[in-house]
C-alpha cells in the first residue's frame, strides 16, 4: 500500500459519514484527495462517490463512460439479495455445528451488510448474526505480536504487508443440508457483488486497488472441499476460480494481484481469518449510512457476546 492510497483511504474513511465536504489530509499524505460525487450521463441515476486520485478518477470515468455509458450507474447499484436462495434456506440452526468461511471482494464494509442481510433472510438476529470483517488470504499468517491490523498499525503487522486481503467471514450452522443451503445464499450474494463491464466482471468498488482488495474465498479444504462445488454451481458470472496456496510478495510483487474476472480459492483451515479492528465492525458503507440498528444495535450486542473486540491494534474513531 502506497501512502497516496493511504491517505485515498483515510479520506474515505472520514467523508463517509460527512459526505460532499472538503479534502482531507492524512499525515502520511503526499497530496490531497477529494470524495467526488458523479452524475453518469445522459441519465438521473444516483450519484456514485468514488475516493480517487483526480487523475484515476478522470480515466476510470472517461474510460467507462466511452466503452459503456451504463457502467458508472451499474456499479453504484446495490445487489439485490438472491431470494430464491433465501427463501429455500430458511434457518433451522439445530446443530452446535459452525463452518467458518470467509469471503473478500473489495472493501469490507459494504460487505458486511450485505452479508448480515443473508444472516437475517436465514432467520439470524441480533447476536446470533456472525458477519464480522477482518483481514485473509495471506501466507505469512500474522504479525509480531500475533497481530494483524490496518495501515494505522506498526508496518510489520499491517494486513497488506502480510499479504492478507478484506474480507468478511461468516458461519455455516447445522447439518450437510442446511450448510449447502446457507452456502447457496452466501454465494448467491457474493457473485451478485459484480457488475458486468467490457473487460469482464468488476466488483462494486473498483478505486479500491491492489491485492489487499482482491477476490478471494476461503473455505475449510480449499478446492477439495465439498463447498468448493457450491461456488462453482452458483458462479453465474463464469469468473475464474484459481486455487491458491495464499499470498506473498517476492520482490515487492503480489502473488496473488488483483485481477477482473478472477476469484482466488484458498484453504481457510491453512489461512485463517484475523478479526479485524473494532472500529471496522458494523460501518457505515463508502458515501452511504446505514441504519442505527446495523452500525450501534448490533454492533453492542456482538461486542456483548465476546464476537468482536479489542484486537491489540490501534483504534481510529472516525
Amino acid at each position: 500500500m502506497t501512502p497516496n492510497r493511504v491517505c485515498c483511504q483515510h479520506a474515505c474513511n472520514l467523508q463517509a459519514a460527512r459526505p460532499f465536504q472538503a479534502s482531507t489530509k492524512h499525515p502520511r499524505c503526499t497530496s490531497k484527495f477529494n470524495c467526488f460525487a458523479v452524475q453518469a450521463a445522459h441519465n438521473k441515476h444516483e450519484t456514485l462517490r468514488q475516493c480517487v486520485t483526480q487523475r484515476a478518477f478522470a480515466a476510470l470515468l472517461a474510460l467507462s463512460l466511452s466503452a459503456n455509458p451504463a457502467f458508472v450507474a451499474s456499479v453504484a447499484a446495490a445487489p439485490a439479495v438472491p431470494s430464491a436462495s433465501l427463501e429455500a434456506s430458511s434457518s433451522t440452526d439445530s446443530s452446535d455445528s459452525t463452518t467458518p468461511i470467509y469471503f473478500g471482494n473489495g472493501c469490507f464494509w459494504g460487505r458486511q451488510k450485505d452479508f448480515v442481510d443473508v444472516e437475517k433472510a436465514l432467520g439470524r438476529e441480533g447476536g446470533k448474526i456472525s458477519a464480522i470483517t477482518g483481514y485473509a488470504g495471506g501466507a505469512k499468517g500474522a504479525g509480531p505480536g500475533d497481530k494483524v491490523c490496518y495501515y494505522y498499525g506498526a508496518k510489520p503487522t499491517q494486513y497488506e504487508e502480510l499479504g492478507h486481503a478484506e474480507v468478511v467471514q461468516m458461519e455455516l450452522r447445522g447439518e450437510s443440508a442446511q450448510t449447502r443451503r446457507q452456502m447457496e445464499a452466501f454465494a448467491d450474494t457474493y457473485f451478485g457483488q459484480f457488475r458486468k463491464t467490457p473487460f469482464g466482471m468488476m466488483r462494486l468498488d473498483p478505486q479500491d486497488s491492489g491485492p489487499a482488495y482482491r477476490n478471494v474465498i476461503g473455505i475449510p479444504r480449499g478446492i477439495d472441499s465439498p463447498l468448493f462445488q457450491v461456488l462453482k454451481e452458483r458462479n453465474k458470472n463464469g469468473m475464474e476460480l484459481i486455487p491458491s496456496d495464499g499470498n506473498d510478495f517476492e520482490r515487492g510483487k503480489a502473488k496473488d494481484t488483483d485481477q477482473i474476472n478472477v476469484v482466488y480459492i484458498v484453504d481457510s483451515d491453512k489461512l485463517p481469518f484475523y478479526r479485524a479492528e473494532q472500529y471496522h465492525q458494523f460501518h457505515n458503507g463508502i458515501g452511504k449510512a446505514f441504519s442505527k440498528e446495523y452500525t450501534v444495535d448490533l454492533k453492542r450486542a456482538l461486542a456483548n457476546n465476546g464476537r468482536i473486540g479489542p484486537t491489540g491494534c490501534p483504534e481510529v474513531r472516525f
